[in-house]
């Protein structure tokens, strides 16, 4: 597997947690101190973030970053915890 198919793939899993989350891109990026114009290039896959940014993301969103990262699964097999 190539490192653009891995992105991809964590990019995929990333936006479908944001769309899952039933928070507004607004929303979103006032929890995590970023602009809304920012996640919506995460939703589009035009950028990825920080890691730092990633980590806040991820406890804003309610999820572990290893199923972001593809590292673990969720008991429901879905996004949320």
């Amino acid at each position: 597997m190539g490192k653009e198919t891995v992105l991809e793939e964590i990019q995929h899993r990333l936006r479908e947690a944001i769309r899952q989350s039933g928070l507004s891109q607004k929303a979103i990026a006032e929890k995590v101190g970023i602009h809304p114009s920012t996640v919506n290039k995460y939703i589009r896959a035009d950028k990825f973030p920080s890691i730092d940014t990633f980590a806040i993301l991820c406890r804003v969103l309610g999820i572990s970053s290893d199923v972001i990262l593809g590292l673990a699964e969720t008991d429901e097999g879905s996004f949320k915890q």
